[in-house]
């Protein structure tokens, strides 16, 4: 593993790593997250291997910009609004996914989860790789979530090509994860963002 510092030469190396089928360890503003290219199906492959994932459960993504989320799924005017209410910030939505997206992703469905976190390495990754990327929390499934680069280190080593160390992430609550189905908005997962304020936004 090759840990950088983020900088702009740092940033234009990890999205070039993404290009090429790579794996970087970037941090969030939850936790450490691992990044491929959701639309390179081998490196998506990569990914499950690498974390021991089981294949039906779905793995989300983050964009730079409302704009770059919706090259990854379609996102309905209900959709926009809680975007545009939220982001950047700690609240996951699911859409329906478009063709971009690898399969695998989905974990069987049909369904992709995206969000624009406030935190600047985060963005800045998506941003240079000029698409979403994946935010699957960096450990193997069912260990600690990692909240700082040397955790990430100790967990998986050489499997990851490259880590961006942005300093300890603040950890806490994961992001809230709503869903819209038949106009009704879904909780699906409690976290950061309070549920009456996601219904709140909507009202």
């Amino acid at each position: 593993m090759r840990i950088l510092k983020p900088s702009s030469d740092a940033l234009a190396h990890a999205a070039e790593v993404l290009r090429s089928g790579g794996v970087v360890a970037y941090p969030t503003d939850t936790l450490y997250a691992l990044a491929v290219d959701p639309r390179n199906a081998s490196a998506v492959e990569r990914l499950f291997e690498l974390k021991g994932r089981n294949a039906s459960v779905a793995i989300p993504l983050i964009a730079a910009t409302v704009e770059q989320a919706r090259t990854a799924g379609e996102f309905s005017p209900a959709h926009l609004r809680l975007a545009r209410a939220f982001w950047p910030g700690p609240l996951t939505i699911v859409v329906p996914a478009n063709a971009s997206v690898a399969p695998l992703l989905l974990g069987g469905g049909s369904t992709i989860a995206v969000r624009v976190p406030a935190h600047a390495v985060a963005t800045a990754l998506a941003a240079e790789l000029d698409g979403c990327i994946t935010s699957t929390s960096a450990n193997r499934s069912g260990q600690p979530a990692a909240t700082n680069a040397p955790q990430v280190d100790a967990e998986l080593g050489d499997a990851v090509d490259v880590m961006l160390d942005g300093g300890p992430s603040p950890g806490g609550a994961p992001s809230t994860i709503v869903e819209i189905v038949d106009g009704r908005v879904r909780l699906v997962r409690a976290g950061a963002v309070p549920w009456d304020r996601v219904l709140e936004s909507l009202q």
